[in-house]
């Protein structure tokens, strides 16, 4: 658990900054949808549609650019991982991550990081989604955060570190949701920053049936 929990610190400092850059240079208001940009670079071939307290989200993965952490995350769907945790950091002019925390805040354990897909092509624009981790590039899990805006700073070419963030997916319907969320009053407990003052909570996630 200790371990566990030094891992959640290491995501948000690693995002602390950042966070704070994104903030300052953000608009006031994104557009409803995801951005054109972002649909454009995406090739979906497997969906997943997140149920969750304040509407559904269905997000489309791209397993041919970034494979190993499509089929890390669709994992942890089918083994039902997500069901009950919580988006435990909003930041409204940045990003919306979840995948960590039950509502009381305790951690679920979680398979072996994956490695750093960062460099597939895929850019970390507004409605994507993407792969939290620690300062250590491949140190991925369960958490993930979708771009409420669009975050070049956080794409491998552009970031401090020479990694950043990979992106594998995009929100194809109820980016409605995800402003919802991001614009949700948030609060400090504890070592947590910008948790939501009420739970937002993941009732549901399912791997959608090929057709």
């Amino acid at each position: 658990m200790q371990t566990k929990t030094i891992q959640s610190l290491g995501r948000r400092l690693a995002l602390f900054s950042l966070a704070a850059l994104a903030v300052c240079g953000a608009e006031a208001q994104a557009p409803l949808a995801a951005s054109a940009a972002a649909t454009a670079q995406i090739n979906p071939t497997v969906f997943v549609r997140l149920s969750t307290s304040e509407g559904d989200i269905r997000i489309g993965l791209d397993a041919d650019k970034a494979p190993k952490t499509v089929a890390n995350f669709v994992q942890y769907v089918k083994a039902g991982h997500y069901n009950g945790l919580i988006f435990h950091r909003v930041i409204e002019n940045f990003m919306i991550q979840g995948g960590g925390f039950t509502k009381d805040m305790q951690q679920r354990p979680t398979k072996p990081p994956i490695p750093l897909e960062s460099r597939n092509g895929l850019k970390n624009l507004r409605g994507t989604l993407a792969m939290a981790r620690t300062n250590d590039p491949n140190s991925a899990t369960s958490q993930f955060f979708i771009n409420t805006v669009d975050n070049a700073f956080l794409d491998a070419d552009n970031s401090r570190d020479g990694n950043g963030y990979a992106v594998f997916g995009l929100v194809l319907e109820g980016m409605d949701v995800v402003d919802k969320i991001r614009t949700t009053p948030t609060t400090a407990q504890g070592p947590h920053q910008n948790l939501p003052q009420n739970p937002i909570t993941i009732t549901k996630a399912l791997v959608e049936p090929k057709k």
